[in-house]
């Protein structure tokens, strides 16, 4: 008897990552300790050929080649996935040929990386407001969580090889 497999969805490439919202923050205080956070969204469809439904395709193409998962599932790790330049910082989101860069984060943010410390990983389901702000972050954040509309993991900081143990 066959089993039917879950769909396979392609990672997508710039085209997509361009309209993505990146987002990323330090949280001192966590459960856990001090956590680095790196949400993606993307806002409502509004180029030709977007729609929700090909939008949330390619955001699960990200979360499907990261094994990210529901909130209600324990963190997945994801591996190493972050490259810090000078004052640069990329995201291995899985495709074979492209990374994402990340806007500006702040020497906190770097800091915490550098020391080791993990980046919790958010890929938002729901289309994220345009120029939202905190506060509407905030109630994005708590909807996406409390309604499963969101994948997470943990990832790190990549260590150059000449600092490899």
């Amino acid at each position: 008897m066959l089993t039917p497999c879950p769909p396979i969805r392609a990672v997508p490439g710039p085209g997509f990552i361009a309209g993505c919202t990146v987002s990323t923050w330090l949280v001192p205080d966590s459960p856990a300790g001090a956590l680095a956070v790196l949400l993606i969204g993307h806002a409502p469809a509004r180029r030709t050929g977007e729609t929700a439904e090909t939008i949330e395709t390619g955001l699960l193409g990200i979360a499907d080649a990261l094994g990210l998962q529901p909130p209600s599932e324990p963190l997945p790790d994801t591996g190493a996935r972050l490259t810090r330049g000078r004052a640069l910082v990329t995201f291995d989101y899985g495709h074979p040929a492209y990374s994402l860069h990340l806007p500006p984060t702040g020497p906190e943010w770097r800091a915490h990386l550098a020391d080791g410390g993990p980046a919790c990983v958010l890929i938002g389901l729901d289309p994220v407001p345009p120029g939202a702000s905190p506060d509407a972050m905030d109630d994005y954040l708590s909807r996406i969580i409390a309604t499963g509309r969101v994948r997470m993991g943990v990832t790190r900081l990549r260590k150059h090889p000449h600092h490899a143990s």
